[in-house]
């Protein structure tokens, strides 16, 4: 397994402050398919960054190879929705993770 930092790039920079309805619709979508991802133990860490420039989406994942997290990006909601968002996918070749509860370090 390998772990990706995925960064989702919105069409905009001024976006989600400007989103429309059908934007916000399909963000909906999106936030369900990376919460199910998490269920499923690939996504490790999933959620927006506002910064000054503008905000983007960030997701930490562990899949089998980038092809896989290539696959992840491109079947994300957001991306399919033809808004203009993407994904820029970049190795991580290591992760320091925190404990679960009860387990020992």
């Amino acid at each position: 397994m390998a772990y990706f930092f995925m960064r989702l790039v919105p069409p905009r920079s001024t976006f989600p402050h400007d989103g429309t309805g059908e934007e916000m619709a399909a963000m909906k979508r999106h936030a369900e398919y990376w919460h199910q991802k998490a269920l499923a133990g690939s996504a490790i860490a999933v959620g927006p960054v506002f910064e000054a420039g503008g905000a983007f989406g960030v997701a930490i994942v562990e899949v089998e190879d980038q092809a896989a997290a290539k696959a992840l990006a491109d079947a994300d909601p957001i991306i399919t929705s033809g808004f203009g968002f993407r994904f820029d996918v970049s190795p991580m070749p290591s992760i320091i993770l925190r404990p679960q509860a009860g387990t020992a370090i």
